[in-house]
């Protein structure tokens, strides 16, 4: 430990002197230079400027290159940003500890009003507190500002943050309530939607869930949600239930598709057949309608025949009309000749008179002898 503070007290640029002298050295106050993330900061102390690692604060990461940026690292950095600007005039108070295996000073770090930044951290719910080998100094506050930040459901313990523990679990939780408790499908599709909603809500219950137990590729993430033993089997029981009635959700909703299915098809077999039948009758319909149609104007086109005939023959006819009225008049038809009736005939009387022969004149009336 003491090489590590000689090569710490050396790699800041401090005089040469003794440990004792170095370390008192840099206590006191100091300046704000910069901040790296939220729990360390660069402070300038007697124009040196040393990194400070806030004692007994944990803060999600965002400068560690073996691990991605956690739930809220970045808003840990931004509030120390803003509640230590850079220039800002903060005293530094050590503990049993000076520096830690990276030759962070170890301290806790007070603004001119004295409020302590590491407490002020956890009370925004960005950090948790943490022991540091045998220093525990500010310990207690922190943890109370830690309580207050849980008891109030700030910063990681928010279940309205996205990526905090506490709103994965609402989110799952209630995704599964709603999926379970939703009314049940009319249609094979809306079926097979309802189905794949509820096993996405299940597989993502079921990640929470392997976070929950410990999952040691999530263990700090975990370990920010700040769930107590009792607390986090409260929340595992819970969750199973929920997936299981989930799951038997899923099952009826696969079955209900099926039926569905097989009733659509149904269905559409019967629409398919009625309109079939229906097209049968307006193909019918249409030829009888057709057939009617030509009938009527065979009909039609017959009576115009016969009535364009009769005007034809009319007008030849008084065509012929006009031609014989406008002849000549004909010349007096003789009366027919009527031969008289015969007169019945009498013999003459014997005559004493000439009996020779008899020429008669016209008329028979006179004769003379021949």
């Amino acid at each position: 430990m003491k090489k590590i503070l000689i090569a710490s007290l050396l790699t800041t640029g401090l005089v040469a002197g003794s440990f004792a002298a170095g370390a008192a050295a840099n206590a006191g106050n100091g300046t704000v230079v910069r901040v790296i993330d939220g729990d360390t900061l660069v402070v300038s102390i007697n124009n040196s400027d040393q990194t400070i690692r806030l004692l007994n604060i944990d803060t999600p990461e965002t400068k560690d290159p073996n691990q991605p940026v956690e739930c809220l690292g970045p808003e840990a950095s931004k509030y120390l940003e803003g509640l230590l600007p850079k220039g800002t005039q903060v005293r530094l108070e050590f503990d049993a500890e000076r520096h830690d295996k990276y030759g962070r000073t170890l301290a806790g770090v007070f603004t001119a009003d004295g409020s302590l930044v590491n407490a002020k951290i956890a009370q925004q719910g960005l950090g948790i507190p943490v022991e540091y080998g045998g220093n525990r100094r500010f310990l207690p506050p922190v943890t109370a500002a830690y309580e207050e930040a849980r008891a109030a459901k700030t910063g990681l313990f928010s279940e309205g943050i996205g990526c905090t523990l506490p709103a994965q679990l609402a989110e799952a939780t209630q995704g599964l309530e709603t999926a379970t408790a939703a009314s049940p499908a009319t249609t094979s599709a809306a079926a097979g939607t309802a189905a794949g909603v509820l096993a996405a809500k299940v597989a993502a219950a079921k990640a929470l869930r392997k976070i929950l137990n410990g999952d040691k590729a999530t263990e700090r993430a975990l370990f920010w949600a700040g769930l107590s033993t009792v607390v986090l089997a409260k929340h595992v029981s819970n969750l199973d239930k929920k997936i299981s009635a989930a799951e038997a959700k899923a099952e009826d909703t696969k079955a209900l598709k099926a039926t569905l299915a097989a009733a659509e098809k149904k269905a559409e077999e019967e629409r398919a057949a009625a309109a079939a039948r229906a097209a049968a009758e307006r193909k019918a319909a249409e030829e009888r309608a057709a057939a009617e149609k030509k009938m009527a104007e065979e009909a039609a086109a017959a009576e115009a025949a016969a009535k364009a005939a009769a005007a034809e023959a009319a007008r030849k006819a008084a065509a012929e009309a006009e031609r014989l009225r406008s002849l000549p008049a004909p010349a007096p038809i003789p009366a027919p000749y009527v031969a008289p009736a015969p007169q019945p005939y009498v013999p003459p009387a014997p005559s004493t008179k000439y009996t020779g022969p008899r020429c008669y004149a016209p008329g028979g009336k006179t004769w003379r002898p021949c």
